[in-house]
């Protein structure tokens, strides 16, 4: 019989987050290659009241759709109130959930103790390493008990680290990508060098004597120049906000030589999202200022889907990594210098480097195998 896994995701209430429900997708696709049955859990909100939550819940099934999970959808409360009546109308509740299920693979990280403890095992996976641990030291995030930990950063919980483990065993994983979603394809002449991101937070760290914003915009900020130091085209797919402020920011940066797309236009669904990436050369990104702080070896889940397509990826090094590339499919920089070579490098060889990054989504972040040997651990 095959095993059920409960994937708690977090995207209900960002409907317009094409990107963000990949990072998902990925993980039930690896798992369901494993012949798992997979239930999409999704929280809300009562406050949401029920017709809201019925409409999130329609858009994110017409979004499942597509990948064979939205009949499989369970919502519960976010809190210890009930949603209110007909607020899950189509979807399973959790009783089913728990019921049916082998193992709650925990990504949203709020499920409350008393949920989490009546599933019969249970694995958190942390996607955000090393701020994670932070929030949970400085005690703005509470997580329940699990069996099993894992995070995607490779430094955490190793020795010689700057990160604290709070006293939890955690396992490593790589972030997956499910390869015959991301198939290679041809590339069209100029395409640009792009990613996609939200360029501002309320995202603070507070870490020993350290405090610093760690928003996107403050990691992009040592490199808003580099459209004049390359001939190569960059487009920056951005959640700016139809304000002031950020039609201010965009102004800014056309007037600096970056492409700006607003993201919830070109990434707002699942296939927007792929679509986009895959009409995209490669990827150019900076990351978020405490993964260069942290040195915690982080690498994105959009990166990997942009390593899947076969579309080589220059980014911010986040740290010495045991397996990723500085120069191969995968360039990592620390230096403006060192983007731009790494941009006309991949230019000037790229099918070499493009048939390089699908070897390398082949090799370490295969969603098959990644989920594969994720169960064997939290199930042992």
């Amino acid at each position: 019989m095959p095993l059920t896994i409960c994937l708690n995701a977090n995207t209900l209430a960002y409907p317009t987050g094409g990107g963000h429900r990949w990072v998902y997708l990925n993980w039930a696709m690896g798992l369901r290659a494993n012949g798992c049955r997979v239930i999409w859990m999704e929280g809300a909100a009562p406050a949401w009241g029920a017709v809201r939550t019925r409409e999130l819940t329609t858009i994110l099934k017409d979004q499942l759709r597509p990948y064979g999970f939205a009949d499989s959808l369970a919502v519960y409360s976010f809190f210890d109130d009930p949603l209110h009546p007909g607020a899950g109308e189509g979807c399973l509740d959790l009783e089913t959930a728990i019921a049916d299920s082998d193992l709650l693979l925990e990504i949203a990280y709020g499920s409350r103790a008393n949920i989490v403890d009546r599933f019969r095992r249970s694995a958190l996976i942390d996607i955000d390493p090393g701020i994670l641990q932070l929030w949970v030291a400085a005690k703005q995030v509470e997580i329940a008990r699990h069996d099993t930990y894992f995070t995607i950063g490779e430094t955490v919980g190793r020795p010689g680290s700057n990160l604290p483990d709070v006293g939890l065993r955690w396992h490593y994983t790589p972030p997956c990508v499910a390869l015959d979603a991301w198939l290679p394809s041809p590339v069209s002449p100029g395409a640009p060098f792009t990613t996609v991101s939200q360029w501002q937070s309320a995202d603070w760290i507070v870490y020993g004597d350290e405090s610093y914003s760690n928003q996107k915009r403050d990691g992009f900020l040592p490199y808003l120049d580099l459209p004049s130091m390359t001939k190569q085209p960059l487009e920056l797919a951005l959640g700016l906000g139809r304000t002031v402020a950020g039609e201010d920011e965009n102004r800014d940066l056309v007037a600096k030589g970056w492409r700006i797309r607003h993201a919830d236009e070109v990434t707002a669904t699942p296939w927007d999202y792929h679509g986009y990436l895959q009409a995209s050369a490669g990827e150019f990104s900076c990351c978020k200022p405490s993964c260069v702080r942290l040195q915690n070896a982080w690498i994105s889940d959009r990166t990997i889907c942009y390593l899947a397509s076969g579309r080589p990826a220059v980014v911010q090094h986040t740290g010495p990594s045991a397996f990723l590339p500085e120069e191969s499919g995968l360039f990592r920089f620390k230096t403006p210098e060192e983007a731009v070579k790494a941009i006309d490098r991949v230019t000037a060889d790229y099918s070499r480097q493009s048939t390089n990054a699908r070897a390398l989504a082949e090799e370490f972040f295969d969603a098959t195998k990644v989920a594969k040997k994720l169960l064997e651990i939290a199930l042992a």
